[in-house]
């Protein structure tokens, strides 16, 4: 892991980019949230993530998240960005302020039950499939407006879209369809984009990018 000097240097340049992005794409500056991926990272580049100002974070499974966040401050904005078992969506909207990943009407039912019980839900998107990957969690596009319609008459808040590319394709298509899909369905919020790939997020819209390595450096394969 690099030292704490070094992260806050790397959020810094990921910030710088971020920025660039922006104006190079005729957007306000800060339209883009930085999400920063904790995922397997050890307390203290988290700790060294927070000391850089970073507020907004995301994790990928619901215990790795709890043992991480139950003993510090919480970020102004936790995130889960990971699949979401339908037996773990009342840990999940007890610890989440937003959910990334609804993708099939299990979960939607799995939320939807949580919310009445509460009174309350952590802000929706939808995960789409864009590149329909066998291997990947997400609704196929062709099926993505009728997920959408379903989370929305169960009064379920689902403010946006989520997606990851395929990894040996170029993202941009992906990213175009993913805004096309939130157009039509009058959503606003992109979650797309990752180290290798979100300046060209930010170009096809984006409203939070998610990055990981780019922060703490390639992912220790023993963690």
């Amino acid at each position: 892991m690099p030292p704490s000097a070094s992260i806050a240097a790397r959020i810094e340049q990921a910030r710088a980019r971020i920025a660039a992005a922006e104006r190079d794409a005729g957007r306000a500056l800060g339209s883009v949230i930085l999400t920063v991926v904790t995922k397997t990272q050890p307390p203290e580049a988290v700790d060294a993530a927070i000391a850089a100002g970073s507020t907004v974070f995301g994790e990928n499974r619901v215990q790795e998240a709890q043992g991480r966040w139950g003993g510090r401050p919480r970020p102004a904005e936790l995130r889960l960005i990971g699949r979401l078992q339908s037996n773990k969506a009342g840990a999940a909207c007890a610890l989440f302020d937003v959910i990334e990943t609804l993708d099939r009407d299990s979960l939607l039912t799995a939320l939807a039950s949580e919310a009445q019980r509460r009174g309350a839900c952590p802000r929706l998107l939808v995960q789409i499939n864009t590149g329909e990957e066998p291997q990947k969690a997400g609704v196929a596009p062709r099926d993505a407006d009728a997920l959408i319609a379903r989370a929305r008459a169960a009064d379920l808040p689902v403010e946006g879209l989520m997606c990851i590319p395929p990894a040996k394709e170029a993202p941009g298509p992906h990213f175009a369809l993913l805004a096309r899909i939130a157009a039509r369905n009058d959503l606003n919020v992109l979650s797309m984009g990752m180290s290798d790939d979100f300046e060209t997020a930010v170009r096809f819209g984006a409203t939070h990018v998610r990055l990981g390595s780019a922060l703490f450096g390639p992912r220790d394969p023993a963690r």
